[in-house]
């Protein structure tokens, strides 16, 4: 099937002075623009639960942002930036985060030029003892390398990253990260650590907001997915059935399943990395359905969920995912997605709602957005803009409801 979209039809005029470049003070006061079905209207997040259904379950990315850019230096001292992006040896990410000494990991490096060759360090102190970090190239690439990093002090690479490294705030900030980014930057519910960026449309929600909403009777279930650096690549062809998606690592347990599927058709997905998370699920069990040995591990292509019959839905998908984890004793599943959700008639099958903040012009998330919405993306966004919303990763927040049944 030939597909073909003008990613010129998805840009809009994003003022310098909208991006949020820094978070409020309180997390649930930004603001909330709603959806319904055509109709917009806004509030404060803090009253989200005002506008969702009853009985609605949230579905939260736990992920965890890590702080993975590393400031080091070369003997001649020029300034050598490691922005670390996904571990290649070991390849997953608990087992990378536990090494001890030596890993290696794919990189962006800031001021490559100056890395021709040799090492770059960095001393540190651990435990009241000075140590040393060393790392060197061992495969260059187009735009990312392999750095394989070695170390002195009797630590993890995570305790690493905590001691040296800095939160990879987005570049569109354009600022060095500061110390409220630490904390800001976080879910208040993140928990494993993957994401070099934030799943942003969860910043706005507090312990005490999920607490309260949960006596009101709305639930609460986790999937994770580890956010990579290519959510914030731009679509550069004019075509953008042409970008080539980037491939992000989630996985989702089985009880997470069986609390989906009691829910499903109220289930809202508390941003995109939760969306593309829960709507990969349906390529994974379409295997399981069509195949006695399925290769559940293998990437969620980037169309592959569009040649899936639209008859075989969201509810069907998960039941065929918990009969066969039940069946095998799996209690978790991991794998890779490069789903790219377009308005080429994308078929929701598990969100049923969307929170989600204000995105990129020319951005796949904002062919997200489209593809639920439709065209009234522009109505929604030229609301946004005439009423003071602020945008990106620190700004302001949506409830998107449309009746897709």
């Amino acid at each position: 099937m030939e597909r073909h979209i003008d990613i010129n039809d998805f840009n809009y005029e994003l003022p310098e002075e909208r991006i949020a470049k820094f978070p409020l003070e309180e997390r649930t006061s930004s603001k909330l623009l709603v959806y319904d079905n055509g109709n917009i209207g806004e509030s404060r997040f803090c009253n989200v639960a005002d506008y969702l259904p009853e009985g609605a379950m949230l579905v939260f990315n736990n992920t965890r942002v890590v702080r993975a850019r590393i400031v080091m230096h070369k003997a001649s001292g020029a300034r050598i930036e490691v922005f670390c992006l996904e571990p290649t040896s070991p390849a997953d990410y608990e087992r990378a985060f536990a090494q001890q000494q030596t890993s290696e990991w794919s990189c962006i490096v800031g001021n490559l030029k100056k890395w021709k060759e040799g090492q770059v360090g960095i001393d540190f102190e651990y435990k009241g003892e000075q140590h040393t970090l060393r790392a060197e190239i061992v495969e260059r690439g187009t735009r990312e390398h392999i750095v394989r990093f070695r170390w002195s002090a009797a630590c993890s690479f995570g305790e690493l990253l905590e001691t040296l490294g800095r939160i990879p705030i987005p570049p569109y900030l354009n600022r060095e990260s500061e110390e409220i980014d630490n904390t800001r930057y976080q879910t208040v519910y993140a928990r494993f650590e993957g994401s070099v960026a934030a799943p942003t449309a969860g910043l706005h929600f507090t312990p005490e907001l999920i607490a309260s909403m949960k006596d009101r009777g709305f639930s609460f279930a986790e999937v994770t997915l580890h956010v990579g650096a290519g959510t914030f690549l731009p679509v550069k062809d004019e075509d953008a059935a042409k970008h080539a998606m980037h491939t992000e690592h989630f996985s989702v347990t089985l009880s997470a399943l069986t609390e989906l599927r009691a829910k499903w058709g109220n289930i809202v997905a508390v941003g995109t990395t939760s969306v593309r998370t829960l709507e990969s699920l349906t390529a994974l069990a379409w295997r399981v359905r069509c195949s006695s040995t399925p290769d559940t591990e293998r990437t969620v292509g980037q169309w592959e969920l569009y040649d899936i019959p639209e008859t075989f839905t969201g509810g069907d998908a998960l039941d065929t995912l918990i009969e066969y984890m039940q069946r095998e004793g799996l209690e978790s599943l991991k794998a890779t997605t490069q789903i790219m959700i377009t308005p080429l008639g994308y078929q929701f099958r598990i969100v049923s709602y969307i929170i989600t903040n204000f995105h990129q012009p020319k951005s796949t998330l904002l062919l997200l957005v489209s593809a639920y919405v439709g065209d009234s993306w522009h109505d929604i966004y030229r609301y946004a803009l005439d009423n003071d919303f602020r945008f990106l990763s620190y700004g302001d927040s949506s409830l998107l409801k449309v009746d897709k049944r």
